[in-house]
Formats: C-alpha cells, sequence, structure tokens
C-alpha cells in the first residue's frame, strides 16, 4: 500500500512543481506595477548591504585584534560574558 502511494506522489511531483513554476512565471509576466515596486526593493536592499554597511558597521575585529586566536578569543570571552549576564537577570 505504502509503496503505491510512493509511486502516485512521485508521479504527481513533477507536475506539482510544473503548475507552481508556470503560477509565479504568468504572474510575473503580467505585472505592471509590480515591476517598478520591485525594482524598489532591489535598490533599498542595494542601499541597506553595499553602502550603509561600510558606513556603520565598521570590521572591528580586524581593527582591533591581529590574530585569529586574539579574535576567536574575543568572541568568546563577549558572548560568555553576555550568556552570563542573561542568567542573573532571570534570578
Amino acid at each position: 500500500m505504502v509503496s503505491s502511494l510512493r509511486k502516485i506522489y512521485f508521479m504527481h511531483a513533477p507536475r506539482f512543481i510544473d503548475h507552481i513554476y508556470q503560477f509565479y512565471r504568468d504572474g510575473f509576466k503580467n505585472m505592471t506595477v509590480g515591476v517598478t515596486l520591485w525594482a524598489i526593493v532591489l535598490i533599498k536592499l542595494f542601499i541597506m548591504f553595499a553602502i550603509l554597511r561600510v558606513f556603520f558597521f565598521p570590521n572591528y575585529l580586524n581593527s582591533h585584534f591581529d590574530t585569529q586566536k586574539d579574535k576567536a578569543d574575543h568572541v568568546r570571552n563577549e558572548l560568555i560574558e553576555k550568556s552570563n549576564v542573561v542568567k542573573t537577570d532571570k534570578k
């Protein structure tokens, strides 16, 4: 019984995936306002991740530590300290 259900599922799965693909393809093909909105979204993402990252998120570890071991020790100590603060706040 189980093997016959698997056969039926796998026979229909590619057709199901094809229907999903056609749905999205036709939807994007017939968009009018959506193209503009997607362009705005992509421009915003580019600004957030490519431009703002440079100015607001400097590479702290590279500027303060020389070796990989020093960087790893700093991250480990910060994580341990933060977890201890959370544990003491809960009590």
